[in-house]
């Protein structure tokens, strides 16, 4: 039979209160009372039921994540950092790859409720599906608009698309094509694509845009990659505004023998192992998850609500042989 708290007091020679004082770490506990505890608890190889303390404190100390895939290395590696920093906290993290369908996100929003988050992230596509706000629940967006309301944390994606273009017109790439998602989508991402535009009117290029849809479908990728040099056999620059997609151009273009410049964006560590000749755009995916696991706590904490809606975080150019 599980020991009770009721066999910890008996053991340490204490009250159940003064041991539900210790382990809530409520009102003045002198050391000696908390290490008859605590060596209590060892002996009876006795651990505290979260659920319980959870309903004593008002907090779970759970936060809910919502991503797309973390099968993508940027969305893998950001997990990484966030999990570990809420950890440090004290917090643990319910981890939730919606694959950006709406009835998975749906899912997933009411399995976070009963399990009483006090906050969750978000890094999915659905604005405006989801009323996050209506739960009452602390909400910080990374790269995705969400509603007026949620704060949004990203990388400095105009500035990273400005960098990635004009290095390629600085290689003296003549027809320059971007390889992106779906453009409908509004999100900070698309800042990257604003700049390529912008970039390519300046110096009178046409700007050739290709979106693939399906960006969890490889063959997807190929496809479109097909069409580019199939519409576009002079093309001898690429920016993709991630770096799967990068490197699928990259691979497809070695295998037909062509020297198309590539540029990326993202820079993780997994990409960057497996494909060092990339260059890239590299996010501060580590900052990105500080920055916005301290708006959260902020926001659970009631600490302030005049916090600004936007944070950008400065890219770095990492430059390969690939441009």
């Amino acid at each position: 039979m599980k020991p009770k708290i009721e066999d910890v007091a008996k053991l340490a020679g204490v009250s159940p209160t003064t041991v539900s004082r210790v382990l809530n770490n409520r009102g003045y506990i002198s050391e000696a009372t908390k290490n008859k505890v605590q060596k209590a608890m060892t002996e009876l190889n006795y651990f505290p039921n979260d659920v319980a303390r959870s309903l004593f404190n008002k907090r779970s100390n759970l936060i809910g994540l919502i991503l797309p895939t973390t099968a993508n290395p940027f969305f893998g590696e950001l997990t990484f950092h966030i999990e570990n920093i809420c950890a440090s906290l004290g917090y643990k993290v319910l981890l939730c790859n919606s694959l950006n369908q709406v009835d998975k996100e749906e899912k997933y929003l009411e399995m976070l409720l009963r399990n009483q988050v006090d906050g969750i992230i978000v890094g999915t596509h659905n604005r405006g599906i989801l009323d996050y706000h209506k739960q009452g629940l602390a909400v910080v967006a990374i790269d995705r608009y969400l509603s007026e309301t949620i704060p949004v944390v990203s990388s400095d994606n105009y500035e990273g698309g400005k960098i990635a273009t004009e290095l390629l017109i600085e290689n003296n790439c003549d027809c320059i094509v971007l390889l992106d998602g779906i453009g409908e989508l509004e999100t900070p991402a698309r800042l990257r694509r604003q700049a390529y535009i912008d970039l390519m009117e300046q110096q009178g290029k046409a700007p050739f845009i290709y979106e693939i849809a399906e960006v969890f479908e490889q063959d997807s990728y190929i496809h479109i990659i097909n069409s580019i040099f199939t519409d576009h056999p002079e093309v001898d620059g690429v920016f993709a505004t991630n770096d799967l997609f990068a490197s699928a151009f990259w691979n497809e273009a070695k295998k037909r023998g062509k020297h198309t410049k590539v540029v990326g964006y993202d820079g993780t560590q997994t990409v960057r192992t497996l494909l060092p000749e990339l260059t890239t755009i590299r996010q501060p995916v580590k900052g990105l998850a500080e920055a916005a696991i301290d708006i959260l706590i902020k926001e659970i904490e009631e600490e302030f609500t005049d916090f600004p809606l936007e944070t950008r975080l400065p890219v770095q150019l990492i430059k390969g042989t690939t441009a």
